[in-house]
């Protein structure tokens, strides 16, 4: 028996087809012979699992190798995110900012969160051992992570303090050019670029350029400051947090990870792709802020220290 309900899902779906000139009823055919979807099928779990690919037969690797693909899909969340709330002709509301601003907040909430796993869930013999068959792959190579940083804030804004005023006229190459993880990953002894770096910048770099261009109007920083004057109280204290996860809290956990591993009397061992990662890593040196009109002097001071949010 055709229920009305059913009857007036039929029509629509009757006139749903029909605009795109196809026939309800050969669709209605391939439901016949469809088989039911499963739970592996769909989130193709047998790939999922088959996609670490270890370079040693050292057994940390995988756990090494699983979690940057977490790290990833967590970046790739974040990124749709800022889209819904950045993309679009008209800004977007602060109930929307809101939204999108806490879904990322739980995206890095979690990732920092779950760092100890590399903090302290790897042996460091084992480590030390594999890292050597990952020359010159780093984890300063994450492209998604670098589109977050664009995305998030005015170019210059990912400049070192010291070199904005010269930029302050220029376009958005030659800030790009200037931008400050360019200077994380030269050799120590010769102040050059490493082979990390020029190969994350013949990748990267033209992408970077493009997607800065896209949001040069409409990054998260320039939707904040779009909203009528009433309606952002409700959304700096997200964006604070915002800012705390991705400039400080994810990268003091990097730079407590690489001192497990990496620091040894009297010198300390280098990262995979030769960046100077003790003075990259910690934040007070590197001194990034997305939203500097939102912190106070003394905040921004002691950036770098605010790691839990004193």
């Amino acid at each position: 028996m055709v229920t009305t309900e059913i009857a007036e899902k039929i029509k629509r779906l009757e006139e749903k087809y029909a605009a795109m000139g196809q026939s309800l009823s050969a669709y209605l055919d391939g439901l016949l012979y469809a088989d039911y979807l499963t739970y592996w099928d769909y989130i193709n779990l047998d790939v999922l699992l088959n996609l670490q690919q270890p370079r040693t037969p050292i057994p940390d690797e995988n756990i090494f190798i699983i979690y940057h693909q977490i790290t990833e899909l967590y970046f790739k969340l974040a990124l749709q995110a800022i889209s819904q709330m950045c993309e679009g002709d008209a800004p977007a509301s602060a109930e929307v900012m809101s939204t999108q601003l806490r879904r990322i907040n739980n995206y890095f909430r979690n990732l920092v969160s779950s760092f100890e796993i590399m903090v302290e869930g790897m042996d460091k013999e084992q480590f030390l051992q594999f890292r050597m068959a990952l020359l010159p792959a780093s984890g300063f190579q994450s492209g998604q992570f670098r589109m977050i940083e664009i995305c998030s804030t005015d170019l210059l804004q990912l400049v070192y303090e010291p070199q904005r005023a010269p930029l302050a006229g220029t376009g958005l190459k030659d800030r790009l050019d200037h931008i400050y993880w360019r200077s994380g990953a030269t050799e120590l002894a010769t102040g050059k670029k490493t082979l990390t770096l020029r190969q994350f910048e013949l990748k990267y770099m033209e992408p970077f350029l493009k997607l800065a261009t896209n949001y040069e109007l409409c990054n998260v920083r320039a939707r904040f400051l779009q909203l009528p004057e009433p309606e952002r109280a409700a959304v700096i204290p997200l964006l604070k947090e915002y800012d705390l996860n991705i400039n400080v809290r994810w990268p003091l956990m990097h730079y407590k990870s690489a001192v497990r591993y990496l620091h040894k009397k009297p010198e300390d061992i280098a990262a995979t792709g030769g960046t100077n990662w003790q003075q990259y890593l910690p934040p007070k040196n590197k001194r990034i802020v997305f939203f500097p009109e939102l912190w106070s002097e003394e905040e921004l001071s002691n950036w770098g220290k605010l790691a839990m949010g004193e």
